[in-house]
């Protein structure tokens, strides 16, 4: 199996990037990275779609990330989402499934960020407080940590 290219431009990931490029200014080293990152999606594509060159080519090379391009398609797939975007959902199933994503995990990360926004729904709605929230979600985590380590080295033995 061929392993995916690392490099993968993600709409996620130029989205991303795109809010940075109002801080960065674009420059030749710029413009040589984004002729390497056009170059590298025709070579994983087999072509350059056309809503990757209507993007700004200030901003196209700086989508490669340390993810795996399963992680940051899953990621994607969780926010077009939420968002709604039916464009968005239908590239980031399909490239999570191309970077070796099962249907089990396409439903998984559909369903975990249904789960966010209903307890952000839920947590908002009822105005609970920030500061016990975080107390409440420290002290769980640590137990849980806590408990890890002790069935950890009960399974040792």
């Amino acid at each position: 199996m061929r392993r995916p290219n690392r490099f993968l431009v993600t709409l996620a990931g130029i989205a991303a990037i795109g809010a940075l490029g109002t801080i960065v200014q674009p420059g030749a080293a710029q413009d040589a990275s984004a002729a390497a990152t056009y170059r590298d999606i025709e070579q994983t594509l087999g072509s350059v779609p056309g809503f990757f060159r209507q993007f700004p080519e200030a901003g196209i090379a700086g989508a490669k990330t340390r993810l795996d391009g399963k992680t940051k398609e899953l990621i994607g797939l969780a926010v077009a989402s939420q968002i709604p975007c039916q464009y968005c959902i239908y590239f980031h199933t399909a490239a999570a499934k191309a970077n070796g994503a099962t249907d089990e995990e396409v439903r998984e990360a559909v369903a975990m960020s249904a789960i966010v926004r209903h307890w952000s729904t839920v947590l908002n709605g009822m105005q609970t407080d920030l500061a016990a929230f975080k107390h409440d979600t420290d002290t769980v985590l640590q137990a849980a940590a806590e408990k890890a380590k002790t069935v950890g080295k009960s399974a040792d033995k």
